[in-house]
């Protein structure tokens, strides 16, 4: 540190400055403080936006997939109490309401999408990008962050949809399938 190298009778103070002698030279030192210029207080201004936007779309990535997560785990016991009630009765319900789960909603706030497939007209059956029913059972989705959906997985609605295929053997998102 420069100031053990100081010797007391070498400093001075000149119009608010410090001034010493080190090494048989004179050296200054500007005592008064100084602030930020504009452009430093943009560029700082400009970094912290950086940074927020960064970690807003790593946030929101983050808020999607556990939403994603938490309606694929929602529709693995649905699909379980739907079985349940198969076992009991021999047939399928005829909708959510029969197993007491017509008013549970997705982590977007959409109802689940149902559909018993022995009963229902094949327009209404999701099918996968060959036009192949998706379940020879039925139908458990959620429309997705969007809350669109159409029959086929292709269509950009049907995209973000978390869905049940090959009779629950795939829970997720219907563009991963």
């Amino acid at each position: 540190m420069w100031v053990k190298h100081l010797m007391p009778a070498s400093l001075g103070r000149i119009d608010g400055q410090m001034t010493y002698i080190q090494s048989g030279r004179q050296q200054t030192l500007q005592t008064g403080a100084r602030g930020l210029t504009l452009v430093e207080l943009m560029v700082v201004v400009a970094i912290l936006g950086v940074t927020a936007s960064i970690a807003s779309v790593a946030y929101n990535g983050y808020i999607d997939t556990a939403n994603v997560n938490s309606a694929r785990k929602q529709i693995i016991v649905m699909s379980l109490a739907i079985k349940e009630y198969y076992e009991q009765y021999h047939h399928y319900p005829a909708s959510l309401a029969a197993v007491d789960l017509a008013t549970v909603k997705d982590p977007w706030g959409y109802p689940y999408h149902y559909l018993n497939i022995a009963t229902a007209d094949t327009g209404e059956v999701r099918k996968d990008h060959n036009l192949v029913p998706l379940n020879t059972d039925f139908d458990l989705y959620s429309s997705g962050k969007d809350g669109k959906s159409t029959p086929p997985l292709t269509a950009a609605a049907s995209r973000d949809d978390v869905v049940r295929a090959n009779n629950g053997g795939y829970v997720g998102l219907a563009s991963n399938y």
